[in-house]
């Protein structure tokens, strides 16, 4: 049975997948979580798909087109062709763990200023240690200004398996809670909240210590994340950024 205690992001972890594949490159797991095992597990209802690849870690950059398209067509089955997409880099850019969405935001193609249809805009609200004011509040207010069709959250997530770390996309119309995978929970963005579907892609780039470990930490629990960081979070964002751009394109 799964373990809903597991402190993770990734639904791979905290519920059997129904799906899977395995092409050599990437690993394929779909999740559905309904509203029964939603509160057994105390994780959102909605639909999850996770792409696994050792091609960050192993630093196959060959790799990262074919794992760009396979997470192109994955975004596409949930997004479908918008008219007008939202994209919303969360977290902190000063804090490398956490920069994945605002390393992805300067990566991506917007154009909604040249066009109206079938078009890309973006923000990144930082945190509100830095800016006083919650992404919430950033992102709903830019949301019913410009009323896009669908909004796409990018944010760092947490795993419980270190060998997850920068090797999972995982891809989910049930929102995101930010900071939920580091116990620091932020008002959450779905649609209930911003009335627009809102998909959330995410990668693992910090565990538990006290996972790994297999047992409590006595005091505050740590996080752990790999010391190339850096590498990784920048290779994880070229990935998804072009996903999101072609997805646009086609």
């Amino acid at each position: 049975m799964e373990n809903s205690a597991i402190l993770t992001d990734m639904a791979v972890e905290f519920y059997k997948h129904s799906h899977s594949s395995d092409d050599g490159l990437i690993k394929f797991y779909e999740v559905q979580v309904d509203a029964g095992m939603a509160r057994k597990l105390g994780k959102p209802v909605g639909r999850y798909s996770t792409l696994e690849t050792p091609a960050v870690l192993g630093g196959d950059t060959d790799s990262f087109d074919a794992v760009s398209e396979r997470l192109c067509e994955c975004l596409l089955g949930y997004c479908g062709k918008a008219g007008c997409t939202l994209v919303a880099g969360l977290g902190n850019p000063d804090l490398t763990a956490d920069a994945l969405g605002s390393r992805v935001f300067k990566r991506l193609n917007v154009n909604r200023h040249l066009r109206k249809d079938r078009c890309l805009c973006a923000l990144t609200p930082n945190v509100l240690g830095m800016t006083g004011i919650e992404s919430f509040d950033i992102i709903y207010a830019v949301t019913k200004r410009i009323k896009p069709d669908i909004v796409i959250a990018v944010d760092a997530l947490t795993a419980a398996a270190s060998s997850r770390i920068a090797s999972a996309f995982q891809v989910t119309d049930s929102g995101i809670t930010p900071g939920s995978g580091v116990m620091n929970h932020r008002m959450r963005l779905d649609m209930n909240s911003l009335g627009v579907p809102v998909v959330s892609v995410g990668v693992p780039l910090v565990v538990y210590a006290s996972t790994i470990a297999g047992e409590c930490l006595v005091g505050h629990d740590m996080v752990v994340t790999p010391k190339d960081i850096d590498i990784l979070v920048e290779d994880c964002a070229r990935i998804i950024a072009n996903a999101i751009n072609a997805m646009i394109e086609i």
